[in-house]
């Protein structure tokens, strides 16, 4: 992706500030700017939270000029401890449309094309979600966790504050040889899955080494299947504010919206996105099914429509998705450029695209690209943090184009995991073992040749 750091510069940048790509040592490419390394199966970032501080919103008034105030944060993932948004791109399971304001409010145009992500982000995305499994998430006994699985959106309340079980390892362990690191699926139907999400699993502790895996019980708090329509706890929005719903005007262009089930333009009260391929260019949020009221989601754009995001700082997301090939060539449109990527919650919900005063992702509140094709019709995905601590590394995986990828993110205590999983992963099921969590940890904690260990410097 380019933001912040241009894409090109990603792999000189990690490198002068102290964070490194251990497998590019095996060789690198420069690609028109951006850099690659090796093909894994498996991407680790280590050192991902800490403490810092960023500018919240604080008013957004007719005239353009925003209002912020400085925010401390620390801990474990921070800042990507605070709820986030989960956006999909061009991909083959749901995704979004995207629809941009210019920042200039003198040449706002309704609907116009978005550039990606946030602000500086000349992201490109372009992915067919198939199935968006569980958001896991550690949390004490009673209280919420968010999921995605299966193409679908799960969340759970943790039940269980025992001892975690022994269990069979995770189904689904990454590639071991570089023959099989590719990241399609079995599937090739673009919405697989069940009806049901997995729960997820206990994530270690912030205090516990990057492949351990705290005990406790996850329980599905949220599930969206493409498939079968299925989506519990999940909102689906978009940009185009001023159709339907949320607002648009000169200052500031589209709000935030209800997608439409097609995801190509906005709606009227929620939908859920149909089992559709969405193309170059358009981009779809995947919110909590909370709507915010009484400013429980802190400042908000006025008369957007705003959702609570996915909070906590143990959390997994499962997913399955594919990101087949449409042609496109025009980089200045994201043609042909599928991402999966997060954001901290307040970007969308103030302003994602436009004037950079008024979001706080300028000054580093957080955004991850998982998966994310930085050129037209290229075959590689990459991935990058984005925030106070940042960083990308340049090992890549391949881009499903035929047929499906299951995937894993794991945040757990400082550490970022990101794993390809195996084509007869089941998704099914009311929960995931602390046990398993466990296992994709310390498989992804040890570099090899298809597992990329990258640590970021604060």
């Amino acid at each position: 992706m380019k933001s912040f750091l241009t894409a090109g510069a990603v792999l000189a940048a990690a490198f002068s500030t102290g964070a490194y790509a251990d497998l590019c040592s095996e060789g690198s490419t420069d690609d028109n700017g951006n850099w690659y390394c090796q093909e894994v199966t498996a991407i680790t970032y280590t050192g991902a939270g800490g403490s810092g501080s960023y500018d919240k919103i604080t008013d957004m008034p007719t005239s353009g000029s925003c209002s912020s105030s400085a925010y401390s944060y620390s801990g474990s993932m921070a800042p990507l401890d605070e709820e986030v948004s989960r956006s999909l791109s061009r991909l083959s399971l749901p995704i979004a449309n995207k629809t941009s304001s210019s920042s200039s409010s003198s040449s706002k145009t309704k609907r116009g094309a978005h550039h990606r992500h946030a602000h500086a982000h000349a992201h490109k995305r372009e992915a067919e979600p198939v199935e968006e499994v569980a958001d896991v998430e550690e949390r004490a006994v009673g209280t919420e966790v968010y999921a995605t699985i299966d193409g679908v959106v799960v969340s759970w309340a943790n039940q269980y504050g025992g001892a975690a079980t022994t269990s069979t390892k995770a189904a689904a362990a990454a590639a071991t040889t570089t023959s099989t690191k590719k990241a399609a699926a079995a599937t090739t139907t673009a919405a697989a899955g069940t009806t049901s999400t997995k729960a997820a699993a206990a994530a270690a502790s912030s205090s516990s080494s990057s492949s351990g895996a705290s005990s406790g019980a996850w329980v599905q708090k949220s599930y969206y299947n493409a498939a079968s329509g299925t989506a519990d706890n999940v909102t689906f929005l978009n940009h185009f504010g001023g159709t339907g719903s949320g607002v648009f005007d000169y200052v500031y262009g589209n709000s935030l919206s209800y997608a439409s089930a097609s995801g190509t333009t906005g709606a009227s009260s929620p939908q859920v996105l149909s089992d559709v391929q969405l193309g170059s260019n358009v981009e779809v949020l995947i919110m909590s099914g909370t709507e915010c009221e009484n400013d429980d989601c802190g400042y908000v754009r006025p008369g957007t429509v705003a959702y609570h995001g996915f909070g906590g700082a143990q959390k997994a997301f499962f997913f399955e998705f594919e990101m087949p090939l449409d042609g496109e060539t025009d980089a200045s449109t994201n043609g042909d450029m599928p991402a999966i990527w997060m954001l901290n919650a307040q970007i969308p919900n103030t302003l994602q695209y436009g004037a950079a005063d008024c979001s706080c992702w300028t000054s580093g509140c957080g955004e991850f690209d998982i998966f994310e094709v930085l050129a037209p019709g290229d075959l590689r995905c990459k991935s990058t943090l984005h925030g106070n601590i940042a960083g990308g590394d340049s090992d890549y995986f391949a881009r499903p184009t035929t047929g499906t990828m299951k995937a894993v993110l794991v945040m757990n205590g400082n550490d970022i995991h990101i794993m390809e999983l195996s084509s007869d992963y089941d998704f099914s099921g009311s929960s995931i073992s602390a046990a398993d969590i466990s296992d994709i940890c310390s498989e992804t904690s040890t570099q090899s040749s298809v597992v990329s260990i990258f640590t970021l410097s604060s």
